[in-house]
């Protein structure tokens, strides 16, 4: 009523109040009656926004791409801005007089778009649908710093870019390569496997036959060890034989020394007896035969005084014509009374 108003703004509006052309007040979150005849509100939303965007681009091997993101902004100089763009309200804090606050994300945007396409250009369309991040990055470091930016007064808070697409039949094309590819992956996987099996069954067969080259050889040691042994044990034997032998050998040897000795000194004893036998028989020798039968008469011996008459018959037997000798002298002479 008479054109009086009341406005009533939060922490994250700059409100500007002009009246009759004059700069009357200016703050963040003002509450405050004015004269609408006279007024001229501009509420500068200085919170931060999000405007999302998507366009079309061009890879460096020629093929369309689709960039999707979100772009998070704010004014940090709001006095600036209502100097180059219309943000008077009628009668209410969102209820703009003209179109200008939907061209302030507008020219972000563009912006923004020019600096993506300056990255995904020279990309290729393979490295480009998945270098999101590293887009992102490169133009958020871009934007920052980019003059026009300071020029509106405005502030890039952050930059996310949620998909690089390819066309869909470009996409098809590239799911049924990559399909391809892992499926010969997966034959490359399955042969690696069977290989794998293959080679392992290998080695196991392999160790199976060094295990029995082991057991042969340790076999063959023990065989070998066994006939050492016994090699061994029959040289023992065969030095123990042997010794026996030699000792045997020594016990004949000592046995023959000591048969000889015993001969040599039954020929001493029997050379003494001859010789004491020759030295007491001697004095006899030298005795005149007739002297040695008369000697033997002298024994009283019959027969042997008999016999002596024999022998001096036969002695002179040339000289004897007849001899009778009767069979009851022989028959005395050999029976012994």
């Amino acid at each position: 009523m008479l054109g009086i108003q009341y406005l009533k703004t939060t922490p994250t509006h700059y409100v500007m109040h002009y009246q009759r052309g004059r700069l009357k007040k200016a703050g963040t979150g003002l509450a405050f009656f004015y004269y609408s005849p006279a007024s001229s509100i501009t509420v500068i939303p200085i919170g931060s926004a999000d405007v999302p965007f998507i366009f079309n681009e061009t890879s460096s091997d020629f093929q369309p791409v689709t960039v999707q993101g979100m772009l998070s902004y704010r004014i940090h100089d709001p006095q600036l801005v209502a100097s180059l763009l219309d943000f008077t309200v009628d009668g209410s804090v969102d209820k703009y007089a003209s179109e200008d606050p939907q061209k302030l994300a507008q020219r972000l945007v563009n912006l923004l778009q020019t600096l993506v396409r300056g990255v995904v250009q020279h990309l290729p369309l393979r490295e480009a649908i998945h270098a999101s991040e590293m887009v992102a990055s490169t133009v958020l470091d871009k934007f920052a710093g980019h003059p026009s930016l300071a020029a509106l007064g405005m502030e890039v808070l952050s930059l996310s870019i949620q998909a690089i697409r390819p066309s869909p039949e470009m996409a098809r094309a590239l799911e049924a390569e990559a399909r391809e590819e892992l499926l010969r992956q997966a034959d490359q996987a399955i042969y690696d496997r069977r290989n794998a099996s293959v080679e392992q069954e290998r080695r196991i067969k392999e160790n199976e036959l060094n295990t029995e080259v082991a057991v042969e050889e340790k076999k063959r040691q023990i065989r070998e060890t066994k006939i050492a042994a016994d090699l061994a044990v029959e040289g023992r034997e065969q030095q123990v034989r042997q010794a026996r032998l030699e000792g045997q050998i020594a016990l004949e040897q000592e046995r023959k020394r000591l048969v000889a000795a015993r001969t040599e000194n039954a020929h001493a004893d029997a050379d003494i007896q001859a010789y004491a036998l020759e030295a007491s028989l001697r004095p006899l020798l030298q005795l005149n035969p007739d002297l040695t039968r008369m000697l033997a008469v002298q024994s009283a011996d019959p027969r042997r005084m008999v016999s002596m008459a024999f022998k001096d018959l036969a002695q002179n037997a040339s000289r004897i014509g007849n001899l009778n000798i009767s069979p009851e002298l022989l028959e005395t002479l050999l029976h012994e009374k």
